[in-house]
């Protein structure tokens, strides 16, 4: 195995210098006429977009067995669980509108101004949430919910860029950290309370109260966020050049497998507290709050860790995200031990993203928009692989602690994709050094 290098030098060492005017977006002459409160103002408002996605994405698993009743009342009667299963399409489905939205939005809309494309995808989320809300069939509800999920990944791309600009080169990875952190707060307190909210005035009403956190969003943002001149130089070609970087296939395969043993563990998390652990089901959203805490904390840590080095963040975070889940498996059945471990997986889950967003901004080169935005299709496909690949084990009969061993064997993965990715950085620094030293001798 090539050796491990983790020095803060070769961070950037892979990227080539930017071509066309995306350079200044992110460089001092694009931030410069712009105030100090009005940066954090926009970084705020970015954040606020960040939280109402994070709600949107994970209220619907809280409000199913709503769902079900309302829009599935024939065979909710008849089968409940048959019904609760059939309402988990509309989880699917949003995972698979993040998917498929991400690249495609990030690839036709190179050109854009960034502050337009924002509102633009801001504006979908109104709709589609909105949409969500009033659509009276099951079948036409599954439409709206996949439309939400359309600008997911595009919005934190380019929220991301946006709030590094701002930032400026130092502290783009705070900029990153401060967008994602939105939907680590949202884990936090926006979750339980539009669960809280769809239970006791129906499942409609979360639904409507996302579409208000969107308008506010959008308000913000018109108000907040600078003008940045689009790429002339963009094109969709460009774009998809991402797609023949081995290095950035890398990075997605990190962020597919190696963050996928967070949903192995989180997916199955509510029959763990109450058939492993022996706690009642009241204490089930105790244990998402500890999540959410966890995402928060480590969202934020993992901004000022990777702005020093990208490299030994994403160390840190694969191992502690394999450690902790290995941790789980051992001490969930204690209630100590079930806290302590789910707070520490989410904030390892929560590290991940500030850490892979910049990894992605750096080996995409002139393709950042939709190297940013694929962050999050790759971040979706480890939550479906964790969560099918625990399944697997619980109907093999191995029991709800199970999924937690599987997880570990992805965050294994994880790292080895990542040994290879910094020794492919290894290998063409060296081969750069020998171009320059032959000259010169």
């Amino acid at each position: 195995m090539t050796e491990l290098d983790l020095s803060p030098v070769d961070d950037d060492s892979p990227r080539t210098a930017p071509s066309s005017s995306q350079d200044t977006d992110t460089g001092p002459a694009a931030i410069a006429h712009v105030s100090a409160a009005r940066r954090w103002f926009a970084i705020l408002a970015l954040a606020l977009g960040g939280f109402g996605i994070g709600v949107t994405e994970f209220v619907t698993m809280g409000l199913l067995p709503n769902i079900a009743a309302d829009l599935l009342p024939a065979q909710y009667a008849t089968d409940p669980a048959a019904a609760n299963a059939s309402a988990g399409y509309l989880v699917s489905v949003y995972a698979l509108g993040v998917v498929v939205g991400a690249p495609t939005i990030a690839a036709l809309a190179a050109r854009w101004p960034r502050k337009r494309l924002l509102i633009a995808l801001v504006t979908v989320f109104v709709v589609g949430n909105l949409l969500s809300a009033v659509l009276p069939s099951f079948g036409l509800v599954l439409a709206a919910r996949f439309v939400s999920a359309l600008p997911h990944g595009a919005y934190f791309g380019i929220a991301s860029l946006v709030a590094a600009s701002l930032m400026g080169p130092d502290k783009r990875a705070r900029g990153v950290a401060f967008v994602l952190g939105g939907l680590a707060i949202a884990n936090v307190v926006g979750v339980p309370f539009g669960t809280f909210l769809g239970q006791s005035f129906g499942w409609r009403s979360a639904y409507l109260l996302v579409a208000v956190i969107f308008a506010l969003t959008l308000a913000c943002i018109l108000v907040a966020v600078p003008f940045q001149p689009g790429d002339p130089a963009a094109t969709m070609r460009n774009e998809l050049s991402a797609f023949t970087r081995l290095q950035v296939w890398l990075t997605l395969a990190l962020g597919s497998i190696g963050f996928g043993g967070v949903f192995a563990v989180y997916t199955y998390i509510a029959p763990v507290v109450t058939d492993v652990t022996g706690l009642g089901a009241g204490v089930v959203p105790w244990v998402l709050v500890a999540f959410g805490l966890g995402m928060t904390v480590g969202n934020f840590v993992s901004g000022w860790l990777t702005d020093r080095s990208v490299k030994r963040s994403l160390v840190i975070t694969v191992i502690g995200l394999g450690v902790s889940v290995l941790a789980f498996g051992l001490f969930a059945h204690l209630p100590v031990g079930l806290f302590v471990t789910v707070f520490f997986i989410g904030g390892f889950a929560g590290a991940c993203s500030p850490g892979i967003q910049t990894r992605l901004m750096d080996v995409s080169h002139n393709a950042q928009s939709i190297a940013a935005a694929l962050n999050h299709s790759a971040l979706n496909i480890g939550n479906s692989l964790g969560a099918f690949l625990g399944g697997l084990v619980i109907a093999a009969g191995f029991g709800y602690i199970a999924p937690a061993f599987a997880g570990v064997g992805l965050a294994i993965v994880g790292f080895a994709i990542l040994l290879v990715s910094f020794g492919i950085d290894r290998r063409r620094g060296r081969a750069a050094s020998t171009a320059v030293s032959v000259p010169s001798a």
